[in-house]
């Protein structure tokens, strides 16, 4: 079963809130139900009394605490998608490890996640968060076959990289809402021989992009890192662009971080990137677009395809939000729509075409 949130009508957006902290419970639970759209159906201190609750309640949004005791949030997580399927965002903490568990969250279909403030003063605006976000994951398709870990094949102890020529192929991944679940299973998936560098933005706050960087890294064939100023574009590796910059390239084929404005609300953009990649390598670029709210990528997918790139978008079938993809599709930017199963063999399929 998949599930197709329609957002409810005026105050019939059910939520459940898990934290084990009594204050964060009262602070969710008070600014979620001020807004005029949501009613909390309930609360839980703990994963395991969560679990009995969510039978009974039935609500249709769950905010869920990464740190627990009795049974933590992953754990707990893994438990609501196998048996209660249903969009989940999950309250993060700031800490190295906290970023890690969270990335581990998305990763198995948590839809998204609000970082928990680091003391009493900052929690009204991590509240100022939460009804959006809960509002935005009512809409969202919850597949519960992201909630199966991903059992990755044996990952070489050293990955080898080498130089990149500028005339051959390129490929970028962007994604937002979903992404780090899409990104865990096409990037595994990729051959450790694949001929092209790439480059991925992923819409994510600083803190939690050398998070993704590392998971994904022990999850695959290639070699992949959150990008630092000054790197160069290496076969058999992977670049993340880090939260909080935008990232570009220059004509030396380097990596540029920068703090310019947002675009789209969001910094890192994807079309950002998708335009620095197009002026500097021409059509040697095949963009990527996966899952996530909004049209970033639309405007730098046309261009692309303009150069005579290659552009993939993902089918609204596996996306958890069908917007940017929408957006390059209504845009006549994709080159081929695929379901992300797929995705990995037409980005090799790409590479090998253009290497011919």
């Amino acid at each position: 079963m998949i599930h197709n949130g329609e957002l409810p009508a005026q105050k019939s957006l059910r939520v459940m809130v898990v934290d084990d902290s009594a204050f964060m419970r009262f602070s969710i639970i008070q600014h979620l139900n001020d807004d005029p759209e949501i009613q909390v159906v309930g609360s839980a201190s703990n994963g395991r009394e969560a679990l009995r609750l969510i039978p009974q309640l039935q609500p249709h949004v769950i905010t869920l605490d990464v740190e627990m005791p009795h049974l933590d949030g992953i754990s707990t997580l893994r438990e609501i998608m196998r048996d209660f399927p249903r969009p989940v965002v999950m309250f993060s903490s700031l800490t190295h490890e906290g970023a890690s568990e969270t990335i581990q969250a998305l990763m198995l279909g948590a839809v998204d996640f609000i970082p928990k403030p680091a003391n009493r003063l900052d929690t009204r605006g991590a509240m100022q968060e939460v009804a959006a976000k809960v509002k935005q994951a009512a809409k969202a398709r919850v597949n519960p076959m992201a909630s199966v870990l991903f059992k990755p094949l044996p990952v070489p102890s050293e990955k080898k990289t080498r130089f990149y020529r500028k005339d051959a192929p390129l490929v970028m991944i962007g994604a937002s809402t979903g992404g780090p679940g899409a990104l865990s299973e096409i990037i595994p998936a990729l051959s450790a021989d694949l001929p092209a560098p790439l480059v991925i933005v992923q819409h994510m706050p600083a803190g939690f992009t050398r998070s993704l960087s590392e998971r994904l890294n022990s999850l695959s064939n290639l070699k992949v890192k959150e990008a630092e100023p000054g790197d160069k574009l290496l076969v058999g590796q992977a670049l993340v662009a880090p939260g909080g910059f935008h990232m570009v390239l220059d004509e030396k084929e380097r990596i540029l971080l920068n703090q310019n404005p947002s675009v789209h609300g969001v910094r890192p953009a994807v079309d950002v990137t998708l335009n620095s990649l197009t002026r500097q390598l021409s059509g040697h670029v095949i963009g990527v677009i996966l899952t996530g709210m909004g049209s970033d990528g639309a405007l730098g997918a046309s261009i692309l395809r303009g150069a005579g790139g290659h552009v993939i978008a993902e089918h609204e079938s596996t996306c958890v939000v069908w917007g940017m993809p929408r957006s390059v599709v209504e845009a006549g930017a994709a080159s081929v729509v695929l379901p992300r199963p797929q995705i990995a063999k037409a980005i090799e399929a790409a590479v090998r075409e253009m290497t011919k």
